[in-house]
C-alpha cells in the first residue's frame, strides 16, 4: 500500500472515529479516539475468525508504517511547534526554574528509580533482563508526553499556573527524555568505557544544548522576515518552513529537533515578538493554521496508537509485568517531583497538592511507545512494549479521564 493511500484511510478513520466521539461519547478528543480505535481493533480481530480481510488491511496498514520514524522524526516537530506557540510564554518564564528541574533532574530521577524497580519485579516474575535494558524502559516511559498533556488539560480546569508547570515540563522533558533515552541506547549497544563514555556525554550536550541554540536561532530569523512584511500567507508558510527546514537541520546535524521546535515555538508564540511583527489578521491565521495541524495530527496519532496493539506480543507474564508498571511508574514520578516542588513552593505559591495533580496529570502517550517500538529484540522488545502500551493506554484513559475530578475534589479552581 503506497504513502498516499495510507494516509487516506488514516484520515479517513480520525474523521470517521472523531465524529463518533464528538456526536455520541463527547470525551476530549485524544481519549475518545484511542478508546473506538481500540475498540474496532478488537472488533476486527473478532471477526476476522469469520472473515479475516479487514485484519489483513489493518495489518497492511500497521506494517507498512515505521511508527518511530513517523512521530518522531516528522510528526512530532510540528506537535511541538504548536503546542509550543499557544503556551503562555510569561507564565513560563516565572515558572522557568521549577520547570527546568522537572525536565532534567526530574526524568533522570525518576528514570533510574523506575529502571530499578522494574528489574527487581521482573526478577520476581521469572523475566531475568538485564539492569541496562530496564534502563532504557525507564528513560522511555519517565517523560510525559505534551501530545496527550494539551488536549486534556484545557477541558480539566486545571489552574493556569499548574496548567504552565504541566505543559512546560512536558514539552521540555519530552527531549530531554528522548536525549536520555538515546544515551542509555548507546551504553547498552557498545559497553561502558572511556572512549564510549565521552562519547555519550559529547552526545547529551550537542543534542540539547545544540538543540535549544538552533531553535533560538529559527526563532529569531522567523521574527525579522515575519516583522519586514505584511501578507499573512506569506507569513503562515514562514512559520511552516522553519519547522520542516529546522527539523531536517536539526536531524543533519545530530541536534534534538523536540527542544529545537519548542525552542522556536515559544520565540515566535511570545506575546512581545507577536505585537512587533504580526499583524491581528496574521496572528489569527497562524494561531488557527497550527492549531488545525495540531488537531489533524493528534487525531491520526491516536488512531494510530490504537491500532499499534497488533503487533504487541500478548504474553500472561508480560501483561502482568504490565499492570504492575503502572503504579511503579506513578510512584517514581511522585517521588522525582518531590525536590523541585518543595524547592520552589512557597516561593512561587504553588497551588494544593501539586505533586499530586502533576503526577496523575502527566500522561504517557505515543513518543514512549515509538522509543519501545525502537529497541532490539535482544534489548526484550516485545516485553518492554507490552508493558509500556498497557502503562500508556491507563495513563492516557484512567488518568486523562479523572485529572479534571481530582482537580475538583481539592476545589482547586482558576
Amino acid at each position: 500500500m503506497d504513502a498516499y493511500s495510507i494516509a487516506t484511510v488514516l484520515i479517513f478513520l480520525s474523521a470517521a472515529f472523531g465524529f463518533i466521539n464528538t456526536r455520541f461519547l463527547k470525551m476530549p478528543n485524544t481519549i475518545g479516539l484511542m478508546i473506538i480505535t481500540i475498540v474496532f481493533t478488537l472488533g476486527v480481530l473478532l471477526l476476522s475468525y469469520f472473515d479475516p480481510t479487514l485484519l489483513n488491511a489493518e495489518k497492511a496498514i500497521i506494517s507498512n508504517i515505521d511508527f518511530k520514524s513517523v512521530l518522531l522524526d516528522e510528526m512530532l516537530s510540528f506537535l511541538l511547534f504548536a503546542g509550543a506557540l499557544h503556551t503562555n510564554f510569561e507564565q513560563l518564564k516565572i515558572q522557568r526554574w521549577p520547570i527546568l528541574l522537572f525536565s532534567t533532574l526530574g526524568v533522570l530521577t525518576s528514570t533510574f528509580l523506575v529502571g530499578g524497580a522494574i528489574f527487581g519485579i521482573l526478577q520476581i516474575l521469572n523475566l531475568p533482563v538485564d539492569f541496562i535494558y530496564c534502563l532504557l524502559f525507564g528513560a522511555l516511559i519517565s517523560p510525559t508526553d505534551p501530545i496527550a498533556v494539551l488536549g486534556i488539560l484545557k477541558q480539566a480546569g486545571v489552574p493556569k499556573k499548574l496548567e504552565t508547570k504541566i505543559v512546560g515540563e512536558s514539552l521540555f522533558n519530552d527531549g530531554v527524555g528522548v536525549v536520555v533515552f538515546l544515551t542509555i541506547y548507546q551504553i547498552a549497544k557498545s559497553g561502558i568505557d572511556e572512549e564510549t563514555t565521552f562519547n555519550v556525554f559529547k552526545l547529551f550536550g550537542q543534542e540539547v544544548f545544540g538543540g535549544v541554540a538552533l531553535g533560538a536561532i529559527l526563532g529569531y530569523i522567523c521574527y525579522k522576515l515575519m516583522k519586514t512584511i505584511d501578507d499573512y500567507h506569506i507569513e503562515v508558510i514562514i512559520t511552516l518552513a522553519a519547522v520542516m527546514g529546522g527539523t531536517v537541520i536539526a536531524h543533519k546535524l545530530h541536534l534534538s529537533a523536540p527542544l529545537a521546535m519548542v525552542t522556536a515555538g515559544l520565540i515566535v508564540g511570545n506575546d512581545t515578538v507577536r505585537a512587533s511583527s504580526m499583524s491581528e489578521i496574521t496572528e489569527r491565521y497562524v494561531d488557527k493554521f497550527w492549531e488545525l495541524i495540531d488537531i489533524l495530527l493528534n487525531a491520526i496519532l491516536f488512531v494510530l496508537i490504537g491500532m499499534e496493539m497488533l503487533v504487541l506480543v500478548f504474553e500472561g507474564k508480560y501483561v502482568v509485568a504490565g499492570l504492575i508498571a503502572i503504579p511503579v511508574v506513578l510512584l517514581c514520578r511522585y517521588i522525582s517531583l518531590f525536590l523541585p516542588i518543595n524547592l520552589f513552593a512557597k516561593k512561587l505559591d504553588f497551588v494544593p497538592k501539586t505533586n499530586l495533580i502533576m503526577t496523575w496529570g502527566g500522561l504517557r502517550g505515543g513518543i514512549s511507545i515509538a522509543l519501545a517500538l525502537g529497541l532490539t529484540q535482544d534489548m526484550n522488545r516485545d516485553l518492554f512494549l507490552v508493558i509500556t502500551y498497557v502503562v500508556v493506554v491507563f495513563s492516557i484513559i484512567a488518568q486523562g479521564l479523572t485529572v479534571g475530578k481530582l482537580v475538583d475534589r481539592f476545589k482547586i479552581k482558576a
